[in-house]
């Protein structure tokens, strides 16, 4: 897994002597979507330690800034004492989640799958610290693949409504435009995870994205069938940002967990950039700032919240990418801004110095450091007046990068107000 090796030193700020139940903390931060019954699960989180699962499939080499939710909510409880078991998906993922999703799921090949899951599952142990006792990860891949299937259907299948089945949302929705007979697999094999963590791990809460509500109902069902066993569930709310769109996209793409697919420059400045109105819910999700500091942050107004900003961008890259890296973009983004700092964290690309001498058309830097998407949108970006080199307006067409605009630090090359990349000539 790329990011850099090294354990996340974990702050324990805030609510660190865990005194209260961390259900209420949960609630208070905003990261209860639904329960199976609220009184029992905080009961639950309030006695003795219990162990809990939450399933990340194997669909990419990285998480995103989505799964940074569930990821929170698991460090909450583990920090109360309750340990975590994280399955990676290698076998649900051969059959693909329909929830959310217009249409089927690109097919893996097994291969990709049990690849993409050791990614993942580094990824995971850098917020987590699996050590085999208190805090696991596992791969469904191990009991889903062994299964037979007419005995599955048999024992487990014969539990299942097809008609509850389908009113699910998530099935519903599909029925429109066509579910598969694969997909329609999924919700018994999450089910089939659930029995399988309580037999063999003791496991009685699963967590989850409010998306997965029914998938999540049926393994509590499931239990509650087979071993006559009451268990729990808990969801997440799906986050969107204020102006109602998808939380963790930009205009380059998906802001990844995985440094080398989004580096840790970019990721302060998501948070940094955030709506004034998306700041007190990421405060509350995406750190572990006491809830004194943040009714603090969010009381603050006008050119004051960039303070607030800075904080929540701080905090946030430290949890993804360490200390050092956080300091980094901080250092980075001040210089960039002008207030001090240095550019060493700041996105980097070095390029022959021969290419400056001869002079490059600024359309096509642009576009191959990634800044624009493609020389078209950079050109047009140029005549609207919205690229900049080293804080000049590109003011032509014709204008060449060379030699001339090199800089001690390089060339600073500015997309917009608050997009930027240095390059470097060797």
């Amino acid at each position: 897994m790329n990011g850099g090796n090294y354990a996340i030193n974990w702050e324990l700020d805030g609510e660190k002597a865990m005194s209260d139940n961390v259900f209420d903390i949960l609630k208070e931060r905003g990261l209860i979507a639904q329960t199976s019954d609220d009184d029992a699960v905080r009961k639950m989180l309030g006695n003795d330690p219990i162990v809990f699962y939450i399933g990340f499939d194997s669909t990419a080499t990285s998480l995103h800034i989505g799964s940074l939710v569930p990821i929170m909510a698991m460090k909450h409880l583990q920090r109360a004492g309750h340990k975590p078991i994280a399955i990676v998906g290698g076998g649900t993922t051969m059959v693909g989640d329909p929830s959310g999703k217009a249409e089927l799921r690109q097919m893996l090949t097994e291969e990709t799958i049990r690849e993409y899951g050791r990614q993942i599952h580094s990824q995971l142990d850098r917020y987590l610290h699996f050590d085999g006792k208190n805090c696991i990860a596992v791969d469904n891949a191990d009991w889903l693949l062994k299964l037979n299937y007419v005995e599955f259907l048999r024992d487990i299948g014969r539990h299942f409504s097809v008609n509850r089945m389908l009113a699910a949302e998530a099935y519903r929705q599909r029925m429109e435009k066509g579910l598969s007979f694969i997909e329609f697999n999924y919700q018994l094999l999450q089910a089939y995870d659930f029995l399988y963590l309580f037999r063999n791990y003791g496991c009685t809460l699963q967590m989850g994205g409010d998306d997965q509500w029914g998938n999540i109902l049926a393994g509590v069902d499931l239990i509650r069938r087979v071993d006559n066993v009451k268990v729990e569930a808990m969801t997440f709310p799906l986050l969107t940002l204020s102006t109602g769109a998808k939380m963790g996209k930009t205009a380059s793409g998906t802001v990844w967990l995985d440094a080398e697919k989004f580096n840790p420059y970019d990721f302060y400045q998501y948070w940094i950039n955030c709506d004034d109105r998306d700041l007190g819910p990421f405060l509350k999700t995406f750190t572990f700032l006491s809830m004194d500091e943040i009714k603090r942050l969010e009381s603050l107004q006008g050119s004051e919240l960039r303070e607030a900003k800075q904080i929540l961008a701080f905090e946030a890259t430290i949890i993804s990418h360490g200390k050092s890296a956080a300091r980094e973009a901080k250092a980075s983004s001040e210089a960039a801004f002008g207030t001090g700092g240095e550019l060493d964290g700041m996105p980097t690309t070095t390029i022959n110095r021969s290419r400056l001498e001869q002079g490059i058309n600024p359309a096509e830097l642009f576009a191959e450091v990634g800044l624009t998407g493609s020389r078209g949108e950079a050109k047009r970006l140029i005549k609207q007046g919205g690229l900049y080199i080293n804080d000049q307006r590109i003011d032509s067409l014709e204008r060449l990068v060379n030699e001339n605009d090199l800089t001690p630090e390089g060339i600073l090359l500015r997309s917009g107000k608050k997009k930027y990349h240095r390059v470097l000539a060797k």
